[in-house]
């Protein structure tokens, strides 16, 4: 468990635990979900003898279930987030376990990115608690920005400013990682495109239908992942129109709402570009069998033609393969060319009647 203690000048790391809040800024206390797996009562005690506030006991089973959705809730003494990010390997383990993975599944790269994990957020008085899994890439790179800005001071306005409230350090770091699915837009694109063009090539046939599948799976699944999003910041951003008291700086307030809707906005953008690409698919598919419902048809036309071509011509030699002594024609000079003239003229007329009737056209 980490504490860091951000001011309006700088943020610092506590060497130790501080014995309540800071008399300016509030407090960052970061901590990973495998830190507190085996003794979470103790951290809840230290929690507590920091903050003065007792997380209940059903909040700290959604700490450490994994498979928790996004959702928010809100007591007297605190509100928490849960906000399911995506997952990126970052470790040998990972990266074995994707590639094990890999040959197992047909599912491509760009799809098996859409591993998610729960993130949670407690944000109190002055603070704002953080549990999350080891090696979170975010709030690694938060944190070296945090402690950094120390070094730079004000003196360069470029860098932005650091966080005046628990809240709003909560929506940056909500508004990262929403920005981590907005990264999938290029390649979840360019894979569909790749299907597309597949699905309807009629020279190769598309055999990769488990790949599909799987990419329509996970495509229903991230939407149904942001409608959770948006529907848990939904609820934060009317909890801080709800809670805000008259007497209150106003401006901190639209701040906090201003970034609740950048975050909302860009979940948004991320379910609609979920349902476009689900759509594109499916209409991929759709396309697909109706070209091959086309093709067979054009199949069955040509055999079609072809059967009526010759079944007149069958009627013909069957009638004169027939074993009688007496026939017009069986003995006569010219009676195989005869039939045979007969033969022809009607191939050619039965193909000048289908071309006029339009079925020998493309």
């Amino acid at each position: 468990m980490d504490i860091f203690h951000i001011s309006n000048q700088q943020a610092t790391k506590c060497s130790e635990a501080p014995l309540g809040l800071p008399a300016e800024g509030f407090l960052w206390i970061d901590t990973t979900r495998e830190e507190i797996a085996d003794h979470i009562e103790t951290w809840r005690d230290e929690i507590e003898r920091i903050s003065g506030v007792a997380i209940y006991d059903l909040h700290l089973t959604d700490i450490m279930n994994l498979t928790h959705s996004s959702y928010f809730d809100s007591t007297n003494d605190y509100e928490m987030v849960v906000f399911r990010k995506l997952r990126m390997p970052t470790t040998t383990g990972d990266a074995t376990n994707n590639q094990a993975q890999t040959e197992t599944d047909a599912t491509p790269p760009t799809l098996r990115k859409l591993v998610t994990q729960p993130v949670i957020f407690i944000v109190m008085d002055r603070i704002v608690i953080t549990v999350h899994a080891e090696n979170s890439s975010i709030i690694r790179t938060a944190r070296t920005k945090l402690l950094e800005y120390r070094d730079r001071g004000n003196s360069s306005s470029r860098h932005g400013r650091l966080p005046t409230s628990p809240q709003e350090w909560m929506l940056r770091l909500l508004n990262t990682m929403v920005d981590q699915y907005l990264d999938l837009r290029q390649p979840l694109t360019t894979q569909i495109d790749r299907w597309q063009r597949a699905l309807l090539n009629p020279r190769r046939p598309f055999n990769d239908w488990i790949a599909l599948l799987d990419a329509r799976i996970a495509l229903r699944k991230l939407d149904h992942l942001c409608e959770e999003q948006h529907d848990a910041l939904q609820e934060l951003r009317d909890h801080i129109i709800d809670t805000y008291r008259a007497g209150e700086d106003g401006r901190d307030k639209d701040l906090l709402l201003v970034r609740a809707n950048d975050v909302i906005e860009h979940i948004g953008r991320v379910l609609g570009n979920a349902r476009r690409l689900e759509s594109s698919l499916e209409s991929a598919v759709q396309m697909h069998f109706s070209a091959m419902s086309h093709r067979t048809s054009e199949i069955m036309r040509t055999l079609t033609v072809i059967t009526a071509l010759f079944m007149p011509l069958t009627l013909i030699t069957g009638i004169f393969g027939m074993n009688f002594e007496v026939m017009p024609l069986l003995k006569d000079k010219i009676g195989f060319w005869l039939i045979m003239g007969a033969m022809a003229a009607i191939v050619v007329g039965s193909l000048a009647y289908f071309r006029r009737k339009h079925y020998l056209e493309k």
